[in-house]
């Protein structure tokens, strides 16, 4: 029996500070019917620009950006990057934003927001009436605008949010069109970010927004580390409290400074980290769709940090063609 698998498309596993990085990235994509090109935030270079570079060099594709930082600009700006962004390459985009950490909301603002909700609510709230081309009226405790978006001719852009436990689940179902998850393994998707998004929906009377969970990934191999993998790819986010919060609850204990090989072993167990032969990862990425979640977004990050950005990019082709793509 073939396994449903849900849409499948990739993380450039690379920072945007040099923008000709993404030009093999965007050309996969590409050359895969026009699969959605994302990239996370990386404080080396803004995420809009290597995707409006990919245009130029003739590499267009549907884009997302899961997540950017919420402190780092207003979502006024969000909305007139997310814009431009569309205008530019022609296709869809997801416009992904999330609080960030505690520590990094202090060291921009000076303390971290009174409440991660209430700031999210509000932010989202701007970004998707300004993207829908409402005229926008939120006077908030954290973010205010009065006013609408100037009108462009462009493809449909979606408003994200990141999303890792069931609060912010619940404010997604409110607000944003898209729930946006990184390292979230399946089962907790459908028994725990599902059921707040579906409550959140309800409570406002609108449609659950659909879910992209961003998944770090690698086949495995004879000369493959786990443990260098997962921590290439990983590290920063599973130093983070609310990652740690999230993978406990998801029954996943990650001690990456402590006991690293254990943490990387708990978190393939656990289905946070694919990996394993081809026919397993296809049955992991099946489990994603049983769970619910409309696309993965694979990401390749550990295997660029181990073997540079030609293996990456191997990945990434080996990977898809397990997804229902034909091989090149």
């Amino acid at each position: 029996m073939t396994t449903s698998l849900p849409n499948i498309s990739f993380v450039v596993p690379v920072g945007g500070a040099r923008p000709h990085q993404t030009l093999p990235y965007a050309a996969l994509a590409q050359s895969r019917q026009g699969r959605v090109l994302w990239t996370g935030q990386n404080l080396s270079g803004d995420p809009h620009q290597p995707f409006v570079y990919a245009a130029a060099a003739g590499f267009a594709v549907p884009t997302g950006i899961g997540v950017s930082l919420m402190p780092l600009r207003h979502p006024y700006d969000a909305a007139v990057q997310a814009q431009a962004m569309a205008t530019a390459t022609g296709h869809p985009v997801v416009a992904g934003y999330g609080p960030g950490s505690k520590h990094f909301q202090a060291r921009l603002l000076g303390a971290p927001y009174a409440s991660q909700l209430g700031a999210s609510r509000e932010y989202l709230t701007i970004l998707r009436g300004l993207l829908s081309g409402a005229e926008v009226d939120v006077g908030g405790d954290f973010f205010s605008f009065r006013g609408a978006l100037p009108k462009a001719t462009r493809p449909r852009i979606e408003a994200g949010l990141g999303v890792l436990r069931p609060g912010m689940a619940r404010v997604a179902g409110e607000v944003a069109d898209v729930a946006i998850t990184w390292l979230t393994p399946a089962p907790y998707i459908r028994d725990v970010i599902l059921p707040a998004l579906r409550e959140g929906a309800a409570a406002a009377g609108r449609p659950t927004p659909r879910v992209v969970a961003m998944v770090p990934a690698a086949r495995s191999a004879p000369n493959r580390d786990l443990t260098a993998l997962v921590l290439a790819g990983n590290r920063p986010h599973l130093l983070l409290p609310h990652y740690q919060d999230m993978l406990r609850r998801a029954g996943i204990d990650v001690d990456v400074e402590g006991a690293p090989a254990d943490s990387a072993r708990a978190l393939a167990a656990g289905g946070a980290f694919l990996f394993g032969e081809d026919s397993e990862l296809r049955d992991q990425l099946g489990a994603f769709a049983a769970a619910g979640v409309d696309e993965v977004v694979l990401n390749t990050a550990g295997v660029h940090g181990t073997e540079g950005p030609r293996a990456a990019l191997h990945e990434l082709q080996a990977l898809l063609d397990l997804s229902n793509y034909p091989p090149n």
